[in-house]
C-alpha cells in the first residue's frame, strides 16, 4: 500500500523480534506513527492501552482493503483481520404482548465487560447477555402489535470470533476513577453459554495474554503484559524486563485486557 500502511509497520516489528537474539526492541516502526494510528494519540502523554489496540486494529484493516472505501460490508469483513478477531452479536427484542421477535445483528472486534457488580468474568458474562425490560419510556415499536408495547432485549454472542478480545470497563467514563478491585478470570473459558445457540458441544477459549493497568486512575499509571510463549510457558513483560512466571501468578491479576483463543 502507498503512504502509510499498519500492516508493513506491524511486519516490520514481526521481522524485528524474530531477528533479535535477547535484547529488548525499541519499537520505533510503530511509535514513529502514533498520531497516524490514533489522530488523538500524542507523543509522551498517557495513552489507553484498549484505544490503542482499537486504533490499531482499525489501521491494519484499512491497510487489508488497500484504500477501498467503498466496498460492502461483507467484503469488508473478508480481511485476515476481521477473519481473526470479528465476531457477532445478535440482539433479540421480544414483545410481551404477541411474543413476536425482532433479531438484529452487528460486529464486533472486543467484548466490552461492565465490572461494577460482577466478580468474575464469567459473572460479568452472564450479566452482559441478562434479558434487559423496554417498558415506559422504553418501550419497543412492536410491527406485529402496531403500536408501542413492553418488550425483552437480549445480546448473546452470534458468531464467535477465533481470538476473544475482553475488555474489562475499569475506567469511568467522565471522571477517569479506576475500578481497582481484582475481577477473577479463567484460564480456559468456555463462551457456549452465552451464544444464541446455547446448546451444543464446549466453545473452549485459552487465555494468551493479559494487559494489567498498574495505577490509580487513566490519567497516570503504567502497562505492562503477561504472555503465554510457543513454549506454553508464561512470561511477564515489562518494558524491558521479562520474567518467567506461574500462571497462577498470570491470574491473580487486575487485567484490564484479555486475549483468549480458541
Amino acid at each position: 500500500q502507498e503512504g502509510f500502511c499498519m500492516m508493513c509497520r506491524m511486519e516490520a516489528h514481526v521481522r524485528q523480534v524474530l531477528r533479535s537474539s535477547a535484547s529488548a526492541i525499541e519499537p520505533w516502526a510503530v511509535v514513529d506513527v502514533l498520531t497516524q494510528i490514533g489522530e488523538n494519540f500524542q507523543h509522551g502523554r498517557q495513552e489507553d492501552a484498549h484505544e490503542f489496540l482499537r486504533c490499531t486494529v482499525d489501521a491494519m484493516q484499512r491497510a487489508c482493503l488497500s484504500g477501498s472505501s467503498d466496498l460492502d460490508i461483507s467484503s469488508q469483513a473478508t480481511t485476515i483481520i476481521h477473519q481473526i478477531f470479528e465476531g457477532f452479536l445478535r440482539s433479540r427484542v421480544t414483545c410481551w404482548s404477541c411474543q413476536a421477535v425482532s433479531d438484529s445483528y452487528e460486529a464486533f472486534l472486543d467484548v466490552p465487560l461492565d465490572i461494577k457488580a460482577a466478580a468474575s468474568v464469567t459473572a460479568a458474562l452472564e450479566d452482559f447477555v441478562k434479558p434487559e425490560h423496554l417498558d415506559g419510556e422504553n418501550c419497543f415499536k412492536c410491527s406485529k402489535c402496531d403500536k408501542m408495547t413492553a418488550a425483552s432485549k437480549r445480546f448473546t454472542v452470534h458468531r464467535a470470533p477465533k481470538v476473544l478480545t475482553v475488555c474489562m470497563k475499569r475506567f469511568e467514563a467522565f471522571t477517569g476513577d479506576k475500578i481497582s478491585k481484582v475481577v477473577e478470570y479463567p484460564q480456559y473459558l468456555d463462551l457456549r453459554p452465552y451464544m444464541s445457540q446455547a446448546a451444543g458441544e464446549p466453545l473452549l477459549y485459552s487465555l494468551y495474554a493479559v494487559l494489567v493497568h498498574g495505577g490509580g486512575s487513566c490519567h497516570a499509571g503504567h502497562y505492562f503484559c503477561y504472555i503465554k510463549a510457543s513454549d506454553g510457558l508464561w512470561y511477564q513483560m515489562n518494558d524491558e524486563t521479562v520474567v518467567l512466571c506461574d500462571i497462577d501468578v498470570v491470574l491473580r491479576q487486575q487485567a484490564y485486557l484479555l486475549f483468549y483463543i480458541r
